[in-house]
């Protein structure tokens, strides 16, 4: 792949939707499987990157999918949930009453 189009997509998409941009890293990685792109962000964003449902999570890995076909290759991310990450405890409607 022509200058690792892949990684600077993420990079560019990661870095757009965080509110941290500095803290957005990218490890790509290429074996007989394809590319394997590892996403880390600040703990606070990781909220902002995988979405209600992981629907941002999947928006993201279905362009990349495109970008990779594009470029004859087979890209998957993997998004690393780091330290620390914080996830809201969910509470069920009967619980809120």
């Amino acid at each position: 792949m022509s200058k690792n189009v892949d990684q600077e997509f993420l990079e560019f998409v990661a870095k757009s939707i965080v509110d941290h941009p500095d803290d957005v890293k990218v490890d790509r990685k290429v074996d007989e499987m394809g590319v394997l792109l590892s996403l880390k962000v600040n703990p606070q964003d990781m909220g902002q990157v995988v979405g209600r449902q992981g629907s941002t999570a999947q928006a993201i890995r279905s362009l990349l999918r495109i970008v990779g076909i594009k470029n004859s290759a087979r890209v998957n991310l993997k998004i690393e949930e780091p330290e620390g990450a914080t996830r809201s405890p969910r509470t069920s409607f009967k619980e809120e009453v």
